[in-house]
């Protein structure tokens, strides 16, 4: 008797399990699908790419845009901070007195003193970085403003290939 009841018991059970399993393995209404489309990451965003051509002395120029002022500058790989000619720094607003310059860095040309600055914001085409650490060097020292690691760090990754510096955001 007990083996009649197990076979019916299981018999049953397996007759609700498979109506289960069937009724998972029906096609949904396409209405109620919810998939997201392969162009989407529900993780990150996309990284941001920004492409530029070496010059004819294989160095990388930049256009940025500083707190809402543009600024031309050379990406420097071997700075370790942005650095802004006191000039360049002038002509987006920052002004820096004889009393700034309190940091002595060690550039290829020698020693010199800096004002440490923070720049709220700097965007390189679609890329932006906020707060990124910064050097005013003094006037008639420094020709090119340069665009060094404490922007560059912030980054997902930059790459050269060839005569293209690619910047991903």
């Amino acid at each position: 008797m007990r083996t009649i009841l197990l076979v019916c018991v299981l018999g049953f059970l397996g007759a609700t399990a498979v109506q289960k399993l069937r009724e998972r393995m029906s096609p949904m209404p396409a209405a109620l699908i919810l998939a997201p489309s392969p162009q989407v990451t529900l993780d990150a965003p996309a990284p941001v790419g920004v492409a530029l051509q070496a010059n004819r002395n294989g160095h990388f120029f930049v256009t940025a845009l500083l707190d809402g002022r543009t600024l031309p500058m050379m990406v420097d790989t071997g700075a370790s901070a942005c650095a802004f000619s006191e000039e360049d720094a002038t002509r987006i607003g920052i002004r820096v007195g004889p009393g700034d310059f309190t940091r002595v860095w060690n550039t290829a040309n020698g020693t010199v003193r800096v004002a440490p600055i923070r720049i709220a914001m700097i965007q390189i085409g679609a890329i932006t970085v906020r707060d990124v650490d910064a050097v005013v060097i003094p006037r008639g020292l420094l020709t090119t403003s340069l665009l060094g690691m404490s922007f560059l760090r912030h980054l997902r990754d930059f790459s050269v290939a060839g005569s293209t510096m690619t910047l991903r955001g």
